[in-house]
């Protein structure tokens, strides 16, 4: 399509109805692709109990292959997030799924920890650049207002793909064997790799938008700001605003870690779910972290629109909250012993968790220009996982000494509630365009 032009309409209102949705299509694709990101990401905790009876590992070494991917994501979000603003989305995105997909299916030829470390090294490095790209195209597509719903949608595929790998993959785990699931999620990503980059176009791309929507779009974009290729990612790092928001993330990916590496086992340990069952039991959380996510996202919205929150505020107001609540429920994991009251309070803790992963990523939008955004989420993203991934091994180490799960809960109980206190009092304001250009 060529570039649109035409006078916005007077009202966001009047643009509002006029609307024809194509940007939602776009975000389906992000949707999509998180849901197999997380399928492959996944793999390794419904697999752990085959590979520790087949290979002799431990469950801390199963939590140290958590931990490496973590660490390994967390430092090459940094590059992630300049590429992105630099060669854009769509080739950065392509690649990064490429990546990802080759290194979960060489998990399928991994006989030594040696093996499975590298492979996981490899599949960090894939997989980091997901989130900040899935960030940039929504602040392309979407205006201001709408950014909190849309980031809780595409943030919501990472608890579909969780909800969805432990039934799935556990019946491909059972039918064909550990080492064929690997393959067949791997080549999955191969395929949805070249679709997305033969298919996906930016707004000023795209054939079938309509001058409507282009408008509509235009009008709530902010274009004050310097190119961001011309700031350095090292000056985000002298705001309060950047250490707030990498130390708020923190507190929902060291929780977000140990589920992510520990649920299905949990199950099977604490509450003697079967194999299995376990592929079904762990999907339940997960499908309500992915409706909450979608939901937490649609309050931040009508805060704004009924209550005249401003779209910074209502973020905020919402991640204050969730944290307090994911704080308390996660204290009370290890105490309940009745297996459907277990999985209640898991489905509300992952709920919380997702909210507060889905409106972090709406809220970078908010604190610097949209010209920033994809390395000002990188650098967000490298704060939660760089810390984050801690928590996996320190699970598994205390999992392995004590025979128990509780100290685990009871530490992440308290770093989520610390989440409140980063948020509230270090992420007060917005960074503006002028400040950044001039640091």
């Amino acid at each position: 399509m060529s570039q649109k032009t035409g006078t916005v309409a007077s009202t966001r209102e009047k643009d509002y109805k006029k609307v024809k949705n194509l940007r939602y299509w776009v975000l389906g694709w992000l949707l999509f692709a998180g849901v197999l990101n997380y399928l492959d990401r996944s793999a390794v905790s419904i697999a752990a109990p085959n590979m520790i009876k087949d290979l002799g590992l431990t469950k801390t070494d199963i939590g140290l292959l958590g931990t490496v991917f973590s660490w390994t994501y967390a430092f090459f979000q940094l590059p992630a997030g300049y590429l992105i603003d630099k060669f854009g989305p769509k080739k950065m995105y392509f690649i990064a799924m490429a990546v990802w997909s080759v290194a979960t299916a060489l998990m399928s030829a991994g006989r030594t920890m040696t093996h499975f470390i590298t492979f996981r090294i490899l599949l960090g490095i894939g997989e980091s650049p997901n989130s900040p790209n899935c960030s940039k195209i929504t602040t392309t597509w979407f205006p201001r207002e709408e950014r909190g719903q849309a980031c809780g949608i595409w943030d919501s595929g990472s608890k579909w793909g969780s909800a969805v790998a432990p039934p799935l993959l556990t019946v491909l785990m059972l039918a064909f064997g550990w080492r064929a699931m690997f393959v067949v999620i791997g080549a999955a990503g191969i395929v949805l790799a070249l679709a997305f980059y033969l298919f996906y176009k930016s707004p000023e791309e795209a054939k079938h938008l309509s001058e409507d929507e282009y408008r509509y779009i235009l009008a709530g974009r902010d274009n004050s700001a310097a190119p961001a290729a011309s700031i350095p990612w090292l000056t985000f790092f002298k705001y309060r605003q950047t250490w707030g928001m990498m130390l708020g993330f923190f507190t929902s990916i060291w929780i977000w870690n140990i589920f992510i590496t520990f649920l299905p086992l949990f199950l099977q340990d604490t509450l003697g779910v079967s194999i299995a069952k376990t592929g079904w039991l762990a999907a339940i959380p997960y499908l309500a972290s992915a409706i909450a996510g979608i939901y937490g996202g649609r309050i931040t919205v009508m805060l704004v629109r009924r209550r005249g929150q401003t779209a910074m505020g209502s973020k905020k107001l919402v991640l204050i909250i969730a944290s307090v609540l994911t704080g308390a429920l996660l204290i009370i994991i290890p105490f309940v012993h009745s297996l459907v009251f277990a999985i209640v309070v898991l489905c509300l803790a992952l709920g919380l968790i997702a909210i507060i992963q889905s409106q972090s990523w709406a809220l970078t939008s908010d604190i610097v220009p949209d010209t920033h955004v994809a390395r000002f989420g990188s650098i967000m993203n490298f704060g939660g996982y760089f810390g984050g991934a801690l928590a996996p091994v320190i699970t598994g180490i205390i999992v392995d000494r004590t025979g128990s799960y509780t100290p685990s809960f009871i530490l992440a109980g308290f770093i989520a509630a610390l989440g409140a206190l980063f948020f509230g009092l270090m992420v007060r304001r917005p960074i503006e365009a002028k400040e950044i250009v001039a640091a």
